[in-house]
């Protein structure tokens, strides 16, 4: 069963108001860390819902709000034209999507069209490693669930 949009997201937790105010030490990207779509493809056709699949190399996948050393969670970025900024917490809306639960996959629900597909890995609190860890963005075309596959057909022999 596919998950809305919306409901596929975890926000963050609110920050507690009485908790003092720490001096925000970014995480850094251990050397060689790469963060990648596995699946789809880009500029891959699907039909919704379709599974996105997570690929980290170099680092750990863990849940939001744990601090271990070399380890961060999935954040899914969908069809968003503006770059991320290293020293913001990533929002978390319909286009920003919060996987803080230590997933390595989804399964999202789009309209037919073009759409991109970004992952960015952040730290326990949502925040991006610096410098930025980020898959190429891909494209995947959604096609409607009516449109009707090509078929291929075989060149006519004159024998």
């Amino acid at each position: 069963m596919a998950l809305p949009l919306q409901a596929a997201a975890q926000a963050p937790a609110p920050a507690d108001p009485a908790a003092p105010a720490a001096a925000y030490q970014q995480v850094a990207t251990p050397p060689g860390a790469k963060l990648y779509i596995i699946s789809p493809a880009n500029k891959a056709r699907v039909r919704s819902p379709f599974t996105v699949q997570f690929g980290l190399k170099g680092m750990g996948v863990t849940q939001a709000g744990n601090t271990s050393a070399n380890a961060g969670h999935h954040h899914l970025l969908v069809d968003v034209k503006e770059p991320i900024s290293e020293t913001e917490i990533i929002p978390s809306d319909k286009n920003h999507l919060h996987f803080g639960g230590g997933q390595t996959e989804t399964t999202l629900d789009l309209p037919p069209g073009r759409h991109t597909l970004q992952l960015v890995l952040g730290d326990a609190k949502h925040r991006p490693l610096a410098p930025l860890l980020a898959s190429q963005k891909i494209e995947v075309t959604v096609i409607s669930p009516t449109a009707k596959k090509k078929k291929h057909r075989r060149p006519h022999s004159h024998y």
